[in-house]
């Protein structure tokens, strides 16, 4: 598979969503009410050429600067622009020319709907794979969003060490993408409407957590989850018993954090304050966090919240100074079955 293949399918072969083959480029759920109000103002001819579905917007954006990975026509580029206000930016990194001219073609319609005094966008033409080679500073981004992107990179490893690179200490990549339960078979990465259709180069899940965990995102968080019906017989026979996910992830820039989830007696209290979640704040499928009530985390969630933009919005409690062992229902399990009642094995040394 190549760059060329890819610009191909979604330059020419493409002509709208409704020419996916399957459904493996949509994310799940309903849009929230403050998303569809930023979509509505997004300029016809820019929604024409989006090739997918969903929004990948985390909480808490207001006068954030934002990279989007494969921005394509710019809906979400946009979309953010909105989100983040007029002190906020937007960065757009894209392949492929047909869809750059779409996203560039719109900027001041879109600071003019968002009532902006000028854009607060840009866009830039490269491979995800390269981002080092863009006029873009390391060190400057405090969120990294993609939309089912990353699988269709070359070098996927790539694309996580050069989104590490350009974010802030305690910025985060939040994105969406598709895996597979398995090691995808050569012969099926070299098909193009598979690898179009984003299954063929989708990373089996435990290489991905590997991969990001070696370029410094050393607790990958999940999310949301969804498998992946692809409802298209014909690709159905191709990929035979291979199961997919389609899956939302967000990696910390945290130096530090350790490999499992350890207990030192703390706890956080969110207090409402994002307008997104008055009620409750998601960090992660494990993580949901009610307003107001004490909540108990491991030093990498503590660290999280109180290392990165979430800090503002959080009460924390407890220090480092006491070490508890692995931190119940996040830190995994101890590799030891413990003593057996009876078993005089366990009475002493048996070295």
């Amino acid at each position: 598979m190549s760059h060329e293949s890819v610009k191909e399918y979604y330059g020419e072969t493409l002509q709208s969503s409704a020419d996916l083959q399957t459904n493996a480029c949509c994310t799940a759920g309903d849009v929230p009410a403050h998303l569809k109000t930023v979509l509505a103002k997004i300029h016809d001819d820019v929604l024409a050429k989006y090739y997918g579905c969903g929004l990948i917007a985390p909480d808490a954006l207001k006068g954030a600067r934002i990279l989007d990975l494969g921005s394509g026509s710019g809906r979400d580029v946009y979309a953010l622009a909105g989100l983040v206000g007029e002190s906020g930016h937007v960065v757009g990194v894209d392949m492929t020319d047909a869809q750059l001219d779409v996203a560039r073609a719109h900027q001041d319609y879109h600071a003019q709907a968002f009532g902006y005094a000028k854009p607060n966008t840009e866009f830039h033409k490269g491979y995800i794979e390269k981002l080092d080679e863009l006029p873009l500073e390391a060190g400057t981004f405090d969120i990294i969003v993609s939309n089912c992107v990353l699988n269709l990179a070359m070098d996927k490893e790539a694309v996580l060490r050069g989104a590490y690179n350009l974010l802030k200490p305690g910025g985060e990549m939040y994105f969406s993408d598709v895996y597979a339960d398995r090691r995808m078979p050569k012969e099926l990465i070299g098909d193009k409407v598979l690898y179009g259709e984003c299954l063929s180069g989708a990373l089996y899940w435990n290489d991905f957590e590997n991969m990001a965990k070696r370029v410094g995102f050393h607790d990958p968080r999940l999310v949301e989850d969804r498998v992946l019906t692809i409802e298209n017989p014909e690709i159905e026979a191709k990929v035979g018993n291979i199961g997919f996910t389609s899956a939302t992830y967000r990696l910390f820039k945290i130096d530090g954090l350790e490999p499992a989830c350890e207990d030192y007696g703390q706890a956080v209290i969110y207090k409402g304050t994002i307008a997104e979640c008055p009620n409750t704040f998601t960090l992660d499928k494990h993580h949901e966090i009610e307003a107001g009530k004490v909540f108990p985390v491991c030093g990498n969630t503590y660290r999280m919240l109180n290392e990165s933009r979430f800090a503002a919005h959080f009460e924390f409690i407890g220090n480092w100074d006491t070490h508890y062992g692995l931190f119940g229902d996040c830190g995994g399990e101890t590799p030891f079955d413990g003593p057996v009642e009876g078993d005089a094995a366990t009475s002493g040394s048996c070295c």
